[in-house]
């Protein structure tokens, strides 16, 4: 399905060069400013990994992974469609409190569009957690956390580039949960609710995603064995260019063992207990963590108020929206 946005009147702030140039100041001015705020230390991350280790993230459930069979033995690969699991899993490998890295996935059945590219890209960092901090208020302290280095790389950003000042920028996050959004919006559909409370407020945690609100069905879908349901969430950032609810970041403290088996059983997915990742929680082999997904390109579209992802990722586009996009001034790379 087609949810393709075409502007009125654009014009790319920034030349290609300078894009380019501002994008690597970006990212690496955030990856430097997240690791000093969580404490983070970067480790290597794989791209593929062995299905029958329960380490891959199945999302929402439904999507299938790109896999591949190894020449030398035969093996059949996953390409990883994010890193929340194998995260804890290092966590524990290499004895640490915590870490970040890059992750690369393709995922094969996303519906193109301005927000959505086959290629992701992300920063995923986890950390370890101590029992007593396995609670809501851990949550919102990482959440402000990661948002203070978002302004630190929009600040030095825009000394190079002034031209890039967002006056609307909010200084300090909303927190709401599903529950709460539903109430205030009742007649509204899950996304527009995410983009009135954006519009409202500029940037926005909602809390709560994946358990189900009073029609029955959950805000949106979310895999039931890596976030704990009641304490996950997603920064949404409103986006004035597309006038939309713009999400940077989901994230969550991660499932321990009762969290874990009662999700799965809603999703009726208990299958998964006997995988070994599953094991490893269930007996407690594995760290109390947090953690979470940050979109590089993602990033890099909303501060350089960019109207497409593809004006930052090199990436696969049809070649109808190549040519359409191009008679709005927009050319994807």
């Amino acid at each position: 399905m087609k949810n393709n946005i075409y502007p009125k009147n654009y014009k790319s702030v920034l030349n290609l060069v300078d894009t380019q140039i501002a994008i690597k100041l970006i990212k690496d001015t955030f990856e430097r400013e997240l690791a000093k705020e969580l404490d983070l230390m970067r480790v290597s991350a794989p791209l593929f990994v062995e299905p029958e280790t329960g380490l891959n993230d199945n999302l929402s459930g439904f999507e299938k992974a790109v896999n591949f069979v190894v020449n030398e033995d035969e093996k059949n690969l996953e390409i990883v469609q994010s890193l929340a699991k194998w995260k804890r899993y290092a966590l524990n490998k290499y004895n640490i409190d915590g870490l970040y890295t890059d992750m690369n996935a393709i995922r094969r059945f996303e519906d193109l569009d301005n927000l959505h590219s086959l290629y992701v890209d992300q920063w995923d960092w986890e950390r370890r957690l101590v029992p007593e901090e396995r609670k809501m208020g851990t949550l919102k302290g990482v959440v402000k956390r990661i948002y203070k280095a978002f302004l630190k790389t929009y600040k030095l950003l825009i000394k190079k580039y002034p031209q890039l000042e967002n006056n609307n920028l909010p200084r300090d996050v909303v927190f709401i949960t599903t529950k709460e959004l539903e109430a205030r919006y009742p007649n509204l559909s899950r996304k527009e609710r995410e983009n009135a409370i954006c519009k409202e407020y500029g940037v926005v945690f909602l809390i709560g995603i994946g358990g189900k609100l009073k029609d029955g069905q959950p805000h949106d879908a979310r895999a039931a064995d890596y976030d704990d349901w009641k304490m996950n969430g997603d920064i949404l950032l409103w986006y004035e260019p597309l006038q939309i609810a713009f999400e940077l970041s989901s994230m969550g403290i991660r499932v321990n063992k009762n969290s874990l088996v009662k999700q799965l059983k809603a999703k009726k997915e208990e299958y998964k207990l006997s995988l070994p990742y599953h094991q490893q929680i269930l007996n407690d082999e594995l760290p109390l963590s947090i953690g979470g997904g940050i979109g590089q390109s993602r990033l890099c579209m909303y501060l350089l108020k960019k109207i497409h992802i593809g004006e930052v990722q090199s990436s696969y586009w049809p070649e109808e929206d190549i040519k359409e996009f191009k008679k709005h001034n927009v050319n994807l790379l």
